[in-house]
C-alpha cells in the first residue's frame, strides 16, 4: 500500500495558516507591548506630578513673613514676591536638604530647548532681613530644575480685603510687606495635558496676609 503525500495545495493552505497564526501572535505581543509602555510613561508622569506638587505644596506651606529685601523708593520690606514668571519668599530648609535655617525660596520659569519650558528653583541663606552673600556669585549658582519639558507654567496669586474676605486672583503679587492668602499654579506638559491645578494656602502668613482695599 502507497502512503499518500501532501499536495501542493495542502501544504500552501498550511503555510498560510501558519504565518496567520505568526502575524497574530506578533501582533498580540505587539500590543501587549505598546500597553505595557503605556502604563509606564503614564505611572511615571503622575509620579512625577505628586512629587513636584508635594514639593511645591511643603514649601509655599511653610513660608514665613520674613523680610528678603527692602523697596529702595518706600523703604518696605519684601516678604513674598511673584509674577508670571516666578515667585519667591522666605522658609525653613528641611533637614533632607542639608542647610538649616531661613533660605530665600526662588521659582523661576525658563525658557528650556526645543521651545518647551521648565521650572527651577534656588536658595539663599537670609540673615538681618537680607540675603546673605555675594549677589554675583548666587547668580552663577545652577537652579535645581523640579519639572521640565512643559508647555506652559500660570501663576497667580490672592489676597485678603480689609473686611477679611478674599480678594480677586491677579497675576501679581508685589504688595510690599504683604503675603499672598493663596498662591495658585498651572502646569501643562509639551503634548497639551495638563497637570491638576496646585492651589496653596500660606497659613503662617497671618496679619501679612491682609491688604487693605483690595479689590
Amino acid at each position: 500500500m502507497k502512503s499518500r503525500g501532501f499536495t501542493l495545495v495542502e501544504v500552501l493552505l498550511a503555510t498560510a495558516l501558519l504565518a496567520a497564526g505568526l502575524a497574530l501572535a506578533f501582533a498580540t505581543l505587539r500590543a501587549a507591548t505598546a500597553t505595557v509602555q503605556r502604563g509606564e510613561a503614564l505611572s511615571q508622569r503622575n509620579e512625577r506630578i505628586r512629587a513636584v506638587s508635594g514639593f511645591l505644596r511643603a514649601r509655599l506651606s511653610a513660608a514665613r513673613p520674613v523680610p528678603f529685601a527692602m523697596d529702595d523708593s518706600g523703604g518696605v520690606a519684601y516678604r513674598f514676591r511673584g509674577d508670571g514668571t516666578h515667585f519667591e519668599f522666605v522658609a525653613d530648609l528641611p533637614d533632607y536638604l542639608g542647610r538649616g535655617g531661613p533660605y530665600l525660596h526662588r521659582f523661576d520659569i525658563e525658557r528650556a530647548a526645543g521651545g518647551t519650558q521648565r521650572l527651577v528653583v534656588s536658595f539663599r541663606m537670609v540673615q538681618g532681613g537680607a540675603v546673605v552673600g555675594d549677589a554675583r556669585a548666587a547668580r552663577d549658582l545652577a537652579p535645581e530644575v523640579l519639572a521640565d519639558g512643559l508647555r506652559s507654567v500660570a501663576l497667580r496669586y490672592r489676597g485678603l480685603r480689609a473686611d477679611g474676605t478674599p480678594s480677586a486672583w491677579q497675576p501679581e503679587w508685589n504688595e510690599g510687606d504683604a503675603m499672598p492668602l493663596q498662591v495658585e499654579l498651572r502646569l501643562r506638559d509639551a503634548d497639551g495635558r495638563a497637570w491638576p491645578p496646585l492651589l496653596v494656602a500660606l497659613p503662617l502668613a497671618g496679619r501679612y496676609a491682609l491688604r487693605v482695599g483690595a479689590p
